[in-house]
């Protein structure tokens, strides 16, 4: 992490302290259920680098920013906090990362920390916005943006998302471009937009192609590592396998991969593989996976733009906005042809 004076953000300092980003917010405000060592250390870590969160106040307000996640474990959250934090900190603003888990009493006690403290704007991940959320937000005059918003929202909260319908159709005709009939689908949560549209993507491909859809081949998990591995063992276990799985996580896409390691499956020689994101890690894995960009990073500004902008009492010219994606072809995907022709040589 180079040092430079108002340069460095909580990314950078939580990254150096090897810990998560909201420990790091909890040390900035000054929450107890730190450990001392740990508090510590990240202190020490703000001292050397002069973080300033700038948090100095205009028209009686706060000049921070809330970006609130449901869960936090999973490197596409940290593309979105950097995203939020180039724009935040550019504009002398400060970044509070808060962690929910879905629980209304983790959900009550953010909300009362913001009322203590006021906030600029509020930006959910994958989030609904309950109502009486919504309703306080509003009563507090404090603007909302949404990324990828689980369901129907409000509509006069903005919402950031990408093109999924589409990187979903894209990822399934890469692979049917190649070959592949029998193209097994590991579906995201079913309760998020995301998850559906890039499930309907994949349909719509195959029904285009001619290809009937095997609902044998289509299973669910939850955008992680572990999701994919169980998806994968569900769908290599199948007396016909599929020769190809797009799973709709980046994630879920190497746990897929894992699965077909343990049964001396070779990626792409006897299973081709395409995920969703296009996290660092694709880029690194053996080999590089195929997958659709998600530009995490370019949503997490353009939300930070957005509720600075209503901050400000600015109109903004579109309360939807789909960002485009793009299939990212590596290593990890051959046609059917050529993998036949290994498994014979």
């Amino acid at each position: 992490m180079a040092a430079g004076r108002g340069r460095v953000t909580i990314a950078a300092i939580a990254e150096a302290a090897g810990v998560s980003v909201p420990t790091v917010s909890r040390v900035l405000n000054g929450r107890s259920d730190v450990s001392p060592g740990t508090r510590e250390l990240i202190e020490r870590l703000l001292r050397e680098h002069d973080y300033r969160p700038r948090n100095s106040r205009h028209s009686g307000r706060a000049r921070l920013v809330d970006l609130v996640f449901n869960d936090l474990d999973s490197p596409w959250a940290l593309e979105l906090v950097r995203g939020v934090e180039d724009v935040t900190h550019a504009a002398g603003v400060g970044t509070v990362v808060s962690q929910v888990h879905r629980r209304s009493t983790a959900t009550r006690q953010w909300l009362q920390n913001l009322r203590a403290r006021a906030s600029d704007g509020v930006i959910f991940v994958t989030s609904d916005v309950a109502e009486p959320v919504h309703s306080e937000l509003h009563r507090l005059k404090v603007p909302v943006v949404i990324i990828d918003p689980a369901g129907g929202v409000a509509s006069d909260v903005p919402t950031i998302g990408a093109t999924n319908w589409s990187g979903g159709r894209t990822a399934t005709d890469h692979l049917l471009s190649l070959g592949h009939r029998r193209i097994g689908f590991v579906a995201g949560p079913s309760n998020l937009l995301c998850s559906r549209a890039r499930l309907d993507g994949y349909r719509a491909a195959m029904e285009a192609a001619g290809v009937r859809v095997d609902e044998e081949l289509l299973t669910t998990g939850d955008f992680g590592n572990e999701a994919g591995f169980l998806a994968g063992n569900r769908l290599l276990d199948l007396p016909d396998r599929p020769t190809a799985i797009f799973a709709s996580s980046d994630l879920m896409a190497l746990g897929v991969c894992e699965a077909a390691r343990r049964r001396g499956l070779r990626v792409p020689d006897q299973l081709s593989v395409v995920g969703f994101d296009d996290l660092p890690e694709s880029r690194w894995s053996s080999p590089p996976l195929t997958t659709v960009r998600q530009p995490l990073a370019e949503m997490g500004g353009l939300a930070a733009r957005t509720v600075l902008r209503l901050s400000r009492g600015e109109a903004i010219e579109t309360p939807r906005v789909e960002l485009a994606t793009k299939l990212m072809v590596r290593e990890s995907t051959r046609s059917l042809a050529e993998s036949r022709g290994q498994a014979t040589e």
